[in-house]
């Protein structure tokens, strides 16, 4: 996770900062309902996590080709199959960054995603920063299986 200094009118962190100083997340937030993605993102924010918005599938695309982003919320105002086929292209272009499918009682379970988050205030931030933290730690080495080579 990189760490930078945020200005406010910037849609993108500018200035490369010591991690001790300034650590900051960037999410990028996927939505098709204006009001709803507004406010989760004001949610994000408020949190301290730097937050891009689009309500487009195809901007997503280009924005996570051409960003740099720790984390992707997939809203659940997506219709579940457009989640998985999102997820499976952001898979497609080369991009290890975790998505997260947001659901409520009305939307699936986004198969591709890394997890699957219930639209629970209470609990999204919560599971959000469970989700980073375990990013966070170093990969744990696999044990040879017998008979094969490390």
């Amino acid at each position: 996770m990189d760490t930078w200094f945020v200005f406010p009118d910037q849609p993108r962190p500018i200035l490369h900062i010591l991690e001790v100083i300034m650590p900051v997340t960037v999410v990028l937030a996927v939505g098709l309902d204006s009001s709803l993605l507004a406010s989760q993102s004001s949610l994000w924010q408020s949190a301290g996590y730097v937050v891009t918005s689009t309500g487009s599938i195809r901007e997503a695309i280009v924005q996570i080709r051409d960003g740099d982003f720790d984390l992707v919320l997939l809203g659940h105002s997506i219709p579940t199959d457009s989640r998985e086929r999102l997820t499976f292209l952001i898979r497609a272009i080369g991009s290890q960054t975790p998505v997260v499918s947001i659901t409520d009682s009305s939307t699936g379970c986004d198969s591709f995603a890394d997890a699957t988050i219930r639209n629970e205030p209470s609990t999204l931030l919560q599971s959000i920063g469970e989700i980073m933290a375990e990013r966070a730690k170093p990969p744990v080495l696999r044990r040879a299986m017998p008979g094969i080579a490390a």
